[in-house]
């Protein structure tokens, strides 16, 4: 578990790096392109391990987004 703890750690840093630029001061400016390059890819690792996890635990992708997909909508039913 330690190790998702982490990607989600570095998913945040690089949402923070897309919406301020960078993730702390003395950090160097990335582009536009390098930053959602980042994102993309610690976006990715997450996934895949979510995928493992899953896998490991025998629960089906497809019905993980199915819960989320229908808790999110009784959730949210009333804002539209």
């Amino acid at each position: 578990m330690a190790i998702l703890t982490e990607e989600v750690g570095e998913v945040s840093r690089a949402v923070r790096a897309n919406e301020i630029g960078r993730d702390h001061p003395g950090e160097k400016a990335a582009t536009s392109a390098e930053k959602r390059a980042n994102l993309k890819e610690e976006l990715a690792d997450t996934l895949d391990l979510v995928l493992v996890l899953s896998s490991l635990y025998d629960i089906d992708a497809q019905d993980l987004l199915e819960a989320s997909e229908k808790k999110l909508t009784a959730r949210f039913k009333n804002e539209k």
